[in-house]
């Protein structure tokens, strides 16, 4: 970890909602007037869409039926790491683009002058200079194995986990609104994905600092066969703090109409009330981070 260069990570898996936290950072970013150096956890696939098809294809010829992105054999767990520790120590570091579809295609072959279509990855570039801290935001940003260690070099980590039922709901409608896929094939990819996702996925949320849980207050337990989504208003959030210390509870209560506390660590606030929690939590955290930044950026002058 590093004062002067701070690392933030949003982790969460896929249809999990991370963007949502997104959106509070960047809020506060812009009001604090802060310079992030922004990247996508899907950059650090190792495989592009055609290559993982085809790996996919040969594991299940050899019998695996769990190849997926949520494991290491399909990422750069070790070049994510890299990226954290160089950021951590020099302010520098690479990164590139995966590209979903045809519109983030042609937005980056007209940035880069290349050919490149939906599916493949942009080549490295170099992080914008003077950047005030970086911000990642995917699957894998509090992975912890054998041969990495990510969140030792994670200034603040946030995971986004809702309760499971309510992830592949959100899954499943993504998929089908935003990327053509039937119902039956998002289920197959849970399905292989299970393993990882207990393995690589889950374990990081003992990891991270604080965790933003969705807890949906309708009846999904077939989450298969939901039409629906359940809305904000239709959910609570479990707000759990590894640290106690780093939230003021009586203040959030105070601010949150209806939250209550859970457990000494946990507050529970209404979902539309999501947003407005994060951005009350999230910016005297990212405040701190860039006050100590500054501290340490004004010794080194000294």
């Amino acid at each position: 970890m590093s004062k002067k260069h701070p690392v933030i990570v949003v982790t969460g898996s896929s249809g999990a909602g991370t963007t949502t936290v997104k959106r509070s950072f960047e809020h506060v970013f812009r009001r604090e007037g802060i310079n992030a150096a922004v990247v996508e956890g899907d950059s650090y696939h190792s495989l592009n869409r055609r290559e993982f098809k085809a790996a996919v294809k040969k594991a299940e010829a050899a019998g695996n039926n769990h190849f997926s992105h949520f494991g290491p054999e399909a990422n750069h767990f070790d070049k994510i790491e890299e990226l954290f520790e160089t950021y951590g120590q020099t302010g520098t570091g690479k990164k590139r683009y995966y590209i979903h579809n045809s519109a983030e295609a042609a937005e980056q072959n007209a940035r880069l002058g290349t050919n490149l279509s939906a599916g493949e990855f942009t080549p490295w570039e170099d992080l914008p200079e003077e950047s005030d801290v970086l911000f990642y935001e995917g699957l894998h940003g509090m992975v912890k194995t054998d041969k990495v260690n990510l969140p030792a070099h994670v200034d603040l980590g946030i995971g986004v986990v809702p309760v499971i039922n309510l992830e592949w709901i959100q899954k499943i409608h993504r998929d089908s609104s935003e990327r053509g896929y039937a119902a039956e094939e998002t289920v197959d990819t849970i399905l292989r994905r299970m393993p990882s996702y207990i393995n690589y996925i889950a374990t990081q949320f003992s990891n991270t600092h604080i965790n933003f849980q969705r807890v949906a207050i309708v009846d999904t337990s077939n989450p298969f066969v939901m039409r629906d989504i359940p809305t904000l208003d239709e959910s609570f959030v479990v707000i759990r703090f590894r640290d106690p210390g780093m939230a003021d509870f009586p203040y959030l209560l105070s601010m949150l109409k209806d939250s209550f506390m859970s457990r000494r660590n946990n507050i529970v606030v209404p979902g539309g009330k999501m947003g407005l929690a994060m951005e009350i939590i999230l910016a005297p955290l990212i405040h701190d981070l860039m006050h100590n930044r500054k501290l340490e950026t004004t010794h080194h002058l000294e």
